[in-house]
């Protein structure tokens, strides 16, 4: 039961620093919405946006960010 509180809290203060991150981009106009490689159709009736590159690199930083959590988790 310890280690689960342990695990919860260390995931409260990710999700507290990913909010901080994206809160101070927002602030510096560091949008994430046009990226080359994110797609967006726009039709008559309807707007589709595909975030390609977004969705990959939120992938490799999560993947980075967890192996390090899980890795200072074992030592």
């Amino acid at each position: 039961m310890e280690q689960t509180a342990k695990i919860l809290v260390l995931l409260g203060g990710v999700f507290i620093l990913a909010g901080g991150v994206v809160y101070l981009l927002s602030r510096l106009n560091i949008n994430f919405n046009r990226m080359p490689g994110n797609f967006v159709y726009s039709g008559e009736n309807m707007t589709v946006y595909i975030p390609c590159a977004a969705s990959i690199l939120i992938s490799i930083l999560l993947t980075v960010t967890l192996n390090i959590i899980i890795r200072m988790m074992n030592k």
